[in-house]
């Protein structure tokens, strides 16, 4: 049996390929297996790593591969569970009913304020809103001819309040009143220009 295997051995010493080539190519073959192996490793523990951190996210331990079907007892249960849950929440915050709530102000039976027209039918409405004049199409047309006549008026009573200003500045002022003014033909309530009429 000694013999046997010496007589192998020589026999594997003769056919053992010793050239440099052959022998690179094989370590190479090897460390790509080596690398392939390691990756597969690291791949492996980031998934667990993942999977760990899911689990510390929901609260639950990771689930191994597919859960498969809910049983009908499963999910019985879990309808139970839920029902025990909203019973005990439904206790703590008992909803009020509307005797227990304070009454809010109806916002549509308001006191009607000084000018203001109350339309109970269509008709009325229509009447409130409708103007004895025709309402102007374009009235920046007389946007500076109304300005002048403003700047007339409020100009004296301007420098009369503020006598230590510079025109420029009370003119600033008066701009700024003209903006607000209801005597400025833009801030009158106009119809938009309508091409069907």
């Amino acid at each position: 049996m000694a013999e046997a295997r010496r007589q192998q051995e020589l026999e594997d010493e003769l056919w053992r390929d010793e050239d440099k080539h052959v022998l690179r190519k094989e370590q190479r073959k090897e460390e790509r297996e080596k690398r392939r192996l390691e990756q597969l490793e690291r791949r492996k523990e980031l998934q667990r790593l993942l999977e760990e951190e899911d689990s510390k996210l929901k609260g639950k331990s990771p689930r191994q591969g597919n859960p498969g079907k809910i049983t009908r007892a499963q999910i019985e249960e879990n309808v139970r569970k839920e029902q025990q849950q909203r019973e005990h929440t439904d206790a703590g915050e008992k909803e009020k009913s509307h005797l227990e709530l304070p009454l809010e102000e109806n916002l549509n039976r308001r006191l009607p304020e000084e000018g203001a027209v109350e339309a109970r039918s269509i008709e009325d409405a229509i009447a409130a809103l409708s103007v004895s004049q025709p309402l102007e199409r374009h009235p920046e047309r007389r946007l500076r001819a109304a300005f002048a006549a403003f700047e007339e008026l409020q100009l004296p009573r301007l420098r009369r309040d503020n006598p230590n200003m510079r025109l420029s500045q009370l003119r600033q002022l008066l701009k700024k009143e003209w903006m607000r003014s209801p005597e400025n033909p833009l801030n009158q309530r106009h119809k938009p220009y309508n091409s069907h009429q």
